[in-house]
């Protein structure tokens, strides 16, 4: 039987499963779950506040799942909501929260900034662009899948 998955793209599958597993494991071992660490480095990376459309949008959490987990970060004291106009919030960081996610949040994105440094300037270059294209090629197609629903 052939295998509509190409060898290329079970690699890619292997390395994206196995690479939300080491996430998953350093998150654990902070002891956040996946999606407060997303959020919390969401607005770690923002500066401390980040509108709550571009918290869902920055960790593609479905706004579900970030509803629930702001709920548990607001009553554990980490960040609270804050109305920037009329329908919109930015979630901001309590000192408590500013402090939690630089002791877990933080130590990811450090690791992460190694990871980039220790690589040469033209391997980062090439590994971001080839992410680039294929997003926006992966973007194109589904639009066409779209298209083809309607």
């Amino acid at each position: 039987m052939n295998s509509r998955v190409s060898k290329e793209l079970k690699r890619c599958n292997y390395l994206f499963g196995e690479t939300s597993a080491v996430y998953h494991e350093m998150y654990v071992s902070l002891g956040l779950s996946d999606s407060a660490a997303m959020i919390l480095y969401a607005i770690l990376e923002h500066g401390g506040s980040c509108p709550l459309k571009d918290v869902c949008r920055f960790t593609g959490l479905s706004k579900q799942t970030v509803n629930s987990a702001l709920r548990k970060l607001e009553a554990e004291g980490s960040i609270y909501l804050q109305m920037s106009g009329s329908k919109n919030k930015t979630v901001c960081f309590t000192e408590s929260g500013q402090a939690l996610a630089e002791r877990t949040a933080g130590r990811v994105i450090e690791a992460e900034n190694q990871i980039f440094a220790s690589w040469t300037k033209e391997d980062v270059e090439t590994y971001l662009n080839l992410m680039e294209v294929f997003l926006k090629a992966l973007k194109e197609k589904g639009k066409d899948m779209e298209r083809e629903f309607l």
